[in-house]
């Protein structure tokens, strides 16, 4: 099995793990940092907005399985790339919507999807998705692993990551690794 690797960010990891590590064809979902310019950073410095660091889920998947596309597609459902710096109650640029791209076929996919959804109105105000090269990917700290699973009583999962997995559930059922109902300890 050929796999690839995309870097994203929109808002906070533990959302976009929880989301993205459901989906077949992914077979792995590490939260980290990318985009900034201290080496190393930590959690802390991260969300201090310091760092010029997003908060990114670097996902390895089979595109033979899910292609890239249909990986940013799911990416754009479950954010909103109009607000700049911000994901809800997240504000900064930690937060930001950006694709970091591993290489110029994926810059490309990325920059005509988003022209595409332009074009479709899909969201009433302007896309404010970066696209830029992966320079380099920190992996977080390893509490962030899994976090929603680990952690699903505690209140932000509870109220912010808990519905992006129900939605994911509703709207994507075929794509996921386990279509299987999910029952309320799920979300």
């Amino acid at each position: 099995m050929a796999t690839e690797v995309a870097t994203l960010g929109g808002g906070c990891f533990w959302c976009l793990e929880a989301v993205l590590e459901n989906l077949r064809g992914v077979g792995r979902v590490v939260p980290g940092y990318a985009g900034g310019a201290v080496p190393d950073p930590t959690y802390d410095m991260v969300c201090d907005g310091d760092t010029g660091h997003a908060e990114v889920a670097q996902v390895t998947f089979d595109p033979d399985v899910i292609s890239y596309r249909d990986l940013l597609e799911i990416f754009f459902a479950f954010h909103d790339p109009t607000t700049l710096d911000r994901q809800g109650v997240d504000v900064g640029s930690q937060y930001r919507s950006v694709i970091f791209t591993h290489g110029p076929e994926q810059e490309k996919a990325a920059r005509d999807l988003i022209v595409e959804l332009g074009r479709k109105g899909t969201w009433p105000d302007p896309i404010v998705t970066q696209v830029v090269p992966l320079d380099r990917f920190y992996p977080a700290e390893d509490y962030h692993r899994s976090y929603f699973a680990r952690n699903p009583g505690q209140m932000y999962c509870q109220a912010v990551i808990a519905p992006k997995v129900a939605a994911l559930r509703r709207r994507y059922l075929g794509r996921l690794k386990d279509p299987a109902p999910a029952t309320p300890r799920d979300l």
